[in-house]
């Protein structure tokens, strides 16, 4: 199966040796044979690719200082760096063997820019199907239940919701070995054999569904927002499904409705967020607790040659004002709530941008997480092209500019973020302060009061109902999902680093 970001690109010639001619007559002299030396041609392989790997990991990987082939002084002359190029000569297993720290768990890569760029646009290929995929018992056997259908999606046309299940895929049941090529593999058709789970048992229940996925699916990351009255409480409900750039127009308009509508108190929902650009979660934090520009959300740390080149302050990441400018954004100035408590739900799905959201509000108000433990994402990513005149920086503007030669793109780790407490450290998740998991047999309507997640935060806000229960008969065993299955999903974009009108790939060498 051809996975995602696991492309192979081969870029090479194919070697020629001069046979030969069998006509060449034999001299013979004191019978002596003199036999002709074949004429050698040493074999050609093109080492662009590989050259572009290693020079941006070497200035600006996160862990280059614990990847001894990525050192400075690693190669005495040209020569010997090109002829350890020239020994590895297939480019994904130079960056996966040779490269890439040990410790890594979210660089990721592709031989077409363009489509990574699409995809972390939120434009992908998909038939709009978000789904978790769970284990059935302690067996390998595993099941999907839907988390959510896509606006104007193929999924959004058939007879499919939230809260169904299946357990097969064109009639094979589903287990821990073969999802990933029944459901994320190159057919771009395929039926689900729906379910039914009666008395904590999933069965079969005839019922197919056929979906198709669909080129450049851009998905709406506002799910649902609107406002629910409850007692003298004016709550707002928003379900933010990705960071995506440009989006922040569409929050700010959000807000712009949850001001009107004096709204006291948040929920915020990023159960199934798993990340996205860092510019955007500066918007929504500042749209949640204000817009002083003064007060830092995140701040972000590089490698030590590279944290060199910075002044105090230079890579601090503070409340913002406006939407800014990037990404089609207008510059319109924030409708903010000015909060002093937001309830996050969140949940092992919740990554990167999300938790940076949680963690940036910390040391400025009451932030109630209320789900599972999240993934633990505390590195952010940049993504390179061979453009060396731009530092390899990933720039729209200059696509022409290029190497034509050589398409591929490198997202690696190049940052560990941190609040403005200093903290870093929850590579392991962040823990919520009320623990709700969701189940699978009442996982209710999203938006709705009495869907459990979103009415145990309205219990935390109100204190009214605290004698419901919020027992879950079958909770989710999560082997993957719809989105966590590719490592792309849980990113958090930075901005390309600039020190003026300096070209990092050539300075910091």
């Amino acid at each position: 199966m051809k996975k995602y970001l696991l492309l192979f690109l081969f870029i090479g010639t194919i070697a020629q040796s001069c046979k030969k001619n069998d006509d060449t007559p034999v001299i013979e002299e004191e019978q002596e044979e003199v036999v002709e030396e074949e004429e050698v041609i040493e074999e050609e392989v093109d080492i662009q690719v590989q050259d572009f790997m290693w020079q941006t990991l070497n200035a600006y990987y996160f862990w280059q200082g614990n990847v001894p082939v990525l050192a400075d002084d690693r190669f005495s002359t040209q020569v010997e760096y090109e002829t350890y190029l020239k020994n590895n000569p297939d480019p994904e297993n130079f960056l996966l063997d040779e490269l890439l720290f040990s410790e890594d768990r979210f660089t990721f890569y592709s031989d077409d820019y363009k489509e990574l760029t699409n995809f972390l646009s939120g434009i992908s290929k998909s038939n709009g199907l978000e789904f978790g995929l769970s284990r059935i018992g302690s067996s390998d056997d595993v099941f999907g239940f839907v988390e959510y259908v896509i606006k104007d999606s193929d999924a959004s046309t058939k007879d499919i919701k939230r809260g169904d299940y299946f357990i097969g895929v064109n009639g094979v049941d589903l287990n821990v070995n073969n999802y990933i090529d029944l459901l994320f593999g190159e057919n771009d058709t395929y039926t689900l054999n729906m379910a039914t789970i009666e008395n904590n048992t999933i069965s079969p229940n005839g019922k197919e569904v056929t979906l198709t996925k669909q080129e450049n699916l851009v998905e709406d990351p506002i799910l649902v927002n609107k406002v629910l009255n409850i007692g003298d409480k004016t709550i707002g409900y928003l379900m933010y499904n990705s960071f995506t750039p440009g989006s922040g127009e569409a929050l700010n308009n959000v807000f712009a409705d949850f001001k009107g509508q004096n709204v006291t108190d948040l929920v915020l929902d990023l159960r199934y967020n798993s990340g996205g650009r860092g510019s955007t979660a500066q918007i929504l934090a500042s749209l949640i607790y204000g817009t002083n520009t003064s007060d830092l959300i995140f701040r972000t740390r590089y490698n030590d040659k590279l944290q060199a080149w910075f002044e105090p302050g230079e890579l601090d990441n503070n409340f913002v004002a406006t939407t800014g400018t990037a990404n089609g954004n207008s510059n319109a100035a924030l409708n903010t709530l000015n909060l002093t408590s937001v309830y996050i739900l969140a949940t092992g799905a919740s990554a990167s941008a999300s938790e940076l959201v949680m963690v940036g509000l910390e040391p400025y108000m009451n932030v109630v997480h209320i789900g599972t433990t999240t993934v633990g994402k505390n590195q952010g990513s940049i993504t390179f092209v061979d453009d060396p005149e731009n530092g390899n920086f990933y720039d729209p503007e200059r696509e022409d500019q290029i190497n034509p030669q050589n398409q591929w793109a490198l997202q690696p780790i190049v940052s560990r973020v941190e609040n403005s407490a200093g903290f870093s450290d929850y590579a392991d998740g962040l823990i919520p302060d009320i623990e709700l998991e969701e189940d699978i047999t009442n996982l209710g309507t999203l938006g709705d009061q009495n869907e459990p997640m979103l009415a145990r935060a309205i219990q935390e806000i109100t204190g009214v109902g605290a004698k419901r229960s919020f027992d879950v008969l079958m909770p989710v065993n999560l082997v993957s999902s719809s989105k966590l299955y590719d490592e792309r999903n849980t990113a958090l974009i930075l901005n390309g680093l600039k020190i003026g009108s300096k070209n990092l790939l050539k300075e910091i060498k």
